[in-house]
């Protein structure tokens, strides 16, 4: 396999990337029904340990097993910390001093950040002017998609936008981290097994310190229903994608999946809940476009070409 690095993503690894953004983007459906009953950090728990629980079912039917290894399990625990402890926890908490809107907006930074770390900590991802000026394109994008009226509490929970851009941040460390997998010759199903897996024995404790979900009602089915699709498919089956994508495309190109969610989050509210597209939705939809092919490079690169060999022909015709 070819070095992930700054290279094109191919056309398998960009479907790979859009069903991985309408499972993410499908979790924000989830979890609005969850919630109506459940507080977040149970449903946080319930999803990752669900999705743990059925990963390691998986696995001996397809004839894997879980890492084993000290090496491999410290591995797993940092990139649980990094990718789901972390983020998850202070996303729920800025989430309650902030709109869903200016948090939307806050991690979409994530590629931005991923271009920065992983330049610093990798060798062969290294910032270029198209992937800078197409995150910044791509994150204007978003916040069209979004909105001024999510803009209008900016001056207000400072810490609670810190805390959301420190999980972008983190997901960008996580996207980095999770590269060593492919060293150790851990296959994509069995690290998202143990990520899970080691998510949900850190997250177990303090959700039953802070929630105290024995307390609480029995939710009824809709909600369990939701609490099943969060954890199969927004995370089980998503996390599979995630690392399979990590492996073949790198850091920075699976980053680029925090813009296609809230596309991924409006078109499935637009079909399922019959919500209305507004204009700026189909302008930020055109800005995050534009991103992904700055960052992609592949447009970009044929349209010169083209002009090249245009320029070519036409000095080489005889003048007149």
């Amino acid at each position: 396999m070819s070095p992930a690095g700054n290279r094109s993503m191919s056309a398998p690894e960009w479907a790979m990337l859009l069903a991985l953004s309408d499972l993410w983007g499908g979790s924000f459906f989830f979890t609005g029904i969850a919630l109506s009953e459940l507080p977040p950090l149970t449903l946080v728990v319930l999803r990752v340990g669900l999705a743990a629980l059925i990963l390691n079912l998986v696995l001996p039917l397809t004839g894997l097993r879980l890492p084993r290894g000290l090496r491999i399990w410290t591995a797993c625990l940092g990139m649980s910390l990094l990718n789901n402890v972390l983020p998850f926890c202070l996303i729920v908490w800025g989430q309650t001093h902030i709109a869903s809107g200016l948090a939307a907006i806050l991690n979409a930074t994530t590629p931005l950040f991923t271009v920065i770390v992983a330049h610093l900590l990798t060798a062969d991802e290294r910032m270029t002017g198209n992937r800078l000026a197409g995150v910044l394109v791509g994150l204007g994008g978003v916040a069209v998609m979004v909105g001024p009226t999510a803009l209008a509490g900016l001056s207000a929970g400072l810490l609670a936008q810190l805390a959301v851009l420190g999980a972008a941040l983190s997901y960008a460390f996580a996207g980095v981290f999770g590269r060593r997998f492919l060293r150790l010759g851990v296959p994509p199903l069995a690290v998202a097994a143990g990520q899970v897996t080691m998510s949900t024995l850190v997250l177990l404790p303090v959700a039953l310190a802070v929630d105290r979900p024995w307390t609480l009602p029995i939710p009824g089915a809709p909600v369990w229903g939701a609490v099943f699709g969060i954890a199969t498919l927004s995370t089980a089956l998503a996390y599979v994608l995630y690392f399979r994508i990590l492996a073949r495309a790198g850091a920075t190109n699976l980053s680029l999946v925090t813009f296609l969610i809230p596309v991924s989050a409006i078109l499935l509210g637009a079909l399922v809940l019959g919500e209305h597209l507004e204009p700026r939705h189909y302008l930020g939809m055109a800005l995050i476009g534009c991103g992904l092919a700055a960052i992609d490079g592949r447009l970009l690169r044929r349209v010169s070409r083209v002009t090249r060999e245009l320029n070519s022909r036409l000095s080489a015709s005889p003048r007149r």
